[in-house]
């Protein structure tokens, strides 16, 4: 999950405040004010902090000022972007493609790639950049960029089937039928075959799905309803609020991997250089606007309640997770979750310090319940490499500019004595 615009524990003011950082490194830490929703999941969390995305920095004069620009396509790849605004793009293999590659090829859908805001812009954006740069985070070779699907009915469609082609989706939301229509002749039969604490899962997962399209079909039906929308643009399937959005697509990532459809999803959150405005955080200001914040501290500080308020949005997946059993354990014991960002202090534009957290225990390999604060100059890259290599891609010896594994188990907990 990339959230972008950084984050403002990565300024100066909010490393000395740790805004995002706690204090302490190790497993005796307390939250930060940024990181503090996630503290009922405390056995699950694991803080990664100092670490640097150099590969999303310019490297060369005509790349100044494009940090926007090329940032996301950064993110998962760790790879620099080649700058231009043509069909000749070139990044990375991101992380979630090059496990799809191995793991996922065993589910009906191999990965799937979500987003809340628009990203089907065309052409070129600004500083000679692509628009393909920022609309996406997963890449399935250096010049294979994926679309990222913002529409829950498009991802409801694809996850479960309703409808080959287009004109028969339409059909079946002309006819208003539920998906579960469709399927009652083979949930009856394999009701039969099962036990009875199968058949409960079975109900349960089934009423799952239910609930879900009955919220799709609200959120068309209100968009369609003539009334003013906040997003005129966004498609009709589209939810207006930012919380039943991400709400709606994190409880079909949930369901997707209780019904092992797919084992991979990536979640675009924002788009660079975004405008929208989160009220709910306490902050009227645009993301952008208020991402560059002049380095002042009541503006770092408002900035930093959109920063909580997008943390905030992470309890509901985990609460899935953590409620469905997988085997001896529950899902959100055997994934991985990701979130982060690949800018640090975005009134400057620069990629240190960035904010990375990762959830779960990873089949049993992440331990979590620590804060890991990297050595000055950390690639974010290690972390990646480590997580591959706990999901099981221990072929892949570097990613992006990495220099080596980074520990995400145990804290090396430096003591000082009073002089620093």
């Amino acid at each position: 999950m990339e959230m972008v615009h950084g984050n403002a524990g990565s300024t100066a003011i909010g490393v000395k405040k740790n805004l995002f950082a706690p204090v302490k490194a190790g497993r005796d830490f307390e939250f930060s004010p940024t990181l503090e929703p996630l503290a009922p999941y405390r056995e699950h969390v694991t803080i990664i902090s100092n670490t640097d995305v150099h590969n999303a920095e310019a490297f060369t004069l005509p790349e100044i000022g494009g940090d926007h620009f090329r940032s996301s396509a950064v993110f998962l790849t760790q790879s620099h972007p080649k700058q231009t605004e043509g069909n000749d793009v070139h990044a990375g293999t991101s992380l979630d493609q090059l496990y799809a590659k191995q793991f996922g090829q065993d589910t009906p859908i191999p990965s799937m790639q979500l987003s809340i805001e628009n990203v089907d812009q065309a052409g070129g954006c600004t500083y000679g950049y692509s628009c393909i740069y920022t609309d996406t985070i997963s890449w399935a070779s250096p010049t294979q960029p994926l679309p990222m699907v913002r529409d829950p009915r498009v991802v409801f469609d694809q996850l479960f089937g309703v409808g080959a082609t287009p004109e028969e989706r339409l059909t079946n939301l002309k006819t208003d039928r539920s998906i579960l229509d469709w399927i009652n002749n083979q949930a009856a039969q394999l009701r039969r075959d099962l036990g009875a604490s199968d058949r409960a899962r079975l109900n349960d997962y089934l009423e799952n799905i239910r609930e879900i399209e009955r919220r799709i079909q609200r959120v068309e039906a209100r968009n369609a309803s003539g009334e003013q929308r906040q997003m005129p643009e966004a498609p009709i399937g589209v939810p207006d609020s930012f919380e039943e959005h991400v709400h709606i697509l994190m409880d079909l990532i949930a369901l997707a991997f209780a019904s092992d459809t797919t084992r991979v999803f990536s979640f675009k959150l924002g788009r660079d250089a975004s405008g929208r405005s989160y009220p709910e955080s306490g902050v009227t200001t645009g993301f952008h606007n208020a991402s560059h914040h002049g380095e002042r501290e009541d503006r770092i500080m408002d900035f930093a309640k959109i920063n909580r308020y997008h943390i905030s949005m992470l309890p509901y997946l985990l609460d899935k997770l953590k409620a469905t059993r997988d085997g001896d354990a529950t899902l959100l014991d055997n994934s991985v979750i990701l979130f982060g960002s690949p800018m640090g202090d975005s009134n400057i534009h620069n990629h240190k310090r960035v904010p990375l957290v990762a959830l779960g225990h990873a089949g049993g390999r992440l331990q979590g319940g620590v804060h890991i604060k990297a050595p000055d100059g950390t690639p974010m890259a290690n972390a990646m490499l480590t997580t591959l290599h706990m999901l099981g891609r221990t072929d892949v010896e570097a990613f992006g500019d990495s220099s080596g594994e980074l520990d995400l188990n145990n804290a090396q907990v430096v003591l000082t004595d009073a002089k620093g």
